[in-house]
């Protein structure tokens, strides 16, 4: 490994306040700046995009905040939202035309990750996606 590998950053982790909508465009920022420190822009776009509907979600239906974890890997890229309201598995539909622009954000996830999931946590839960490298 040398020695500018070993200064790229692998994790990026923040905590987001309660309703702070504004952490999301924050969010992407930093994605962006991690994406571009780490070599791997190919994937920015579509990490951005689905980082902002996972945080969207976890900041518009729950109210405690939710804690952002992103991790490279060699080839994958695993983006966690953590919220902390339990009980509520979030599951992509299909919205009517009365939805307006609301209801697609898991749809995305789910038509552009590799691979997505949620995971229930002792409180709260985690909904994450990969992406792999070069795919995006």
């Amino acid at each position: 490994m040398t020695r500018r590998q070993e200064s790229r950053p692998t994790r990026l982790h923040r905590r987001l306040g309660n309703a702070d909508l504004s952490a999301v465009g924050e969010m992407r920022a930093a994605l962006r700046d991690f994406m571009r420190r780490r070599g791997r822009p190919q994937e920015t776009e579509v990490a951005e995009l689905l980082l902002s509907e996972l945080v969207t979600n976890a900041l518009i239906h729950t109210r405690n905040g939710a804690v952002v974890t992103v991790t490279s890997a060699q080839a994958r890229l695993r983006v966690e939202v953590r919220d902390f309201l339990t009980g509520q598995e979030p599951t992509p539909y299909v919205p009517n035309a009365d939805d307006g622009t609301h209801g697609r954000g898991l749809l995305l996830v789910q038509s552009l990750a590799d691979s997505w999931g949620v995971t229930a946590q002792a409180l709260g839960k985690v909904v994450w996606f990969e992406l792999d490298a070069g795919i995006a």
